[in-house]
């Protein structure tokens, strides 16, 4: 059987997709590409893999840097890799939407950079698995297909325009190598159990609508008739793995987007119902709300990110013609999202209160 190499490990996505690889037992080992400062984590998640799944395939930390010639990775340890690894997962990035430009130009451009120079050296690669964003389409509006990569004319942040950048240099070595380019939505916890490792992207509106639950009525934030597109972390965990072994997606950059999102405002007043048992009331100039979130204390009282706000008036919808081709094989479909509500919520009411599922907000 095949091996394969991972970066983005020890994050949420990493781990998931890598528990699912061993428990279809798709590669006899996983390399995993790990930050000097993230070896003690990546060894206690491996231990909790190893414990739950009692399957032969190996797991090997590769210390590294994608941000470094090489990816940092010892002479001898990069030589083996180039002579076994077949299959290439690059997840490694900054997902913060407020991360500041230098960062995030530094890991997920420049380190991409450096990472594809790793992968052509690859001897006997078959697939390179290349964890993009279907927001690479910045301020882009009207139906966005799978088949375009076109500059726009600005980004709703700097997560935004380091992700594009960083696929137009993947995008170049489909003429070299087999290369998959998925575009996930807005990734949330688990369909069923809610489970997630931080509470980001929509659990912004989650957190503020928790801080404010005492309040006699929540209102909505302006008018929309906006889409949200989110997905649960169990769909991309499937559809990202079958088309990574599928033949069909060598040179196919596909969204893993919802093909039926929901509106803005269905989901707010979803999570307003279930976090408050309620449903919100009148509506609050979007205009104020932004102005408020940009003072720091406000956005630290309610825990959420200044940049959030830009998605509820961002009018697009993503095209998923070819991803659901492909799926349609394996019979994977996208969860329902207002159905699988109620766990992300209970997941987040037990979790709330522990620190480490939030993101610093700045």
């Amino acid at each position: 059987m095949a091996s394969a190499l991972i970066t983005g490990f020890p994050g949420f996505l990493a781990k998931n997709i890598m528990k699912e690889l061993r428990k279809q037992q798709a590669y006899t080992k996983i390399y995993v590409l790990v930050l000097p400062s993230q070896i003690e984590l990546a060894e206690s998640i491996i231990a909790e893999i190893y414990h739950d799944q009692l399957h032969s395939q190996i797991i090997e930390i590769v210390e590294g840097d994608i941000t470094l010639a090489g990816a940092g990775i010892h002479q001898d340890t990069f030589e083996k890799l180039c002579d076994e690894v077949e299959y290439v997962w690059h997840l490694a990035a900054i997902y913060d939407l407020a991360v500041p430009k230098e960062i995030a130009w530094k890991v997920n451009v420049h380190g991409t950079e450096m990472f594809n120079n790793v992968v052509t050296q690859f001897s006997k690669l078959k697939r390179y698995t290349y964890f993009s964003t279907a927001y690479v389409a910045g301020l882009r509006e009207g139906k966005l297909l799978e088949t375009e990569l076109i500059r726009p004319v600005g980004f709703k942040n700097h997560y935004e325009e380091t992700k594009y950048e960083a696929e137009l240099l993947v995008e170049k070595l489909k003429e070299r190598v087999p290369v998959t380019i998925i575009r996930p939505g807005i990734v949330r916890g688990h369909s069923e159990t809610g489970e997630t490792i931080k509470f980001d992207g929509p659990y912004f509106f989650v957190n503020m609508i928790s801080n404010l639950r005492k309040l006699p009525f929540l209102p909505y934030l302006g008018k929309s008739n906006a889409f949200i597109n989110v997905v649960p972390s169990d769909y991309i965990t499937k559809a990202s793995i079958y088309c990574s072994l599928s033949e069909e997606a060598i040179g196919k950059t596909l969204h893993l987007t919802d093909p039926n999102p929901y509106p803005v405002e269905e989901v707010y007043k979803a999570f307003v119902k279930e976090v408050t048992g309620k449903y919100p009331k009148g509506r609050f100039p979007l205009s104020i709300a932004k102005t408020a979130v940009s003072f720091y204390p406000i956005r630290k009282l309610l825990q959420v990110e200044k940049e959030t706000l830009d998605y509820l008036t961002w009018y697009a919808t993503f095209d998923t013609t070819n991803a659901e081709a492909i799926l349609s094989k394996g019979n994977i479909t996208c969860p329902d999202f207002i159905q699988s509500i109620p766990p992300m919520i209970t997941f987040y009411n037990n979790h709330k209160h522990d620190p480490s599922f939030h993101i610093p907000i700045k």
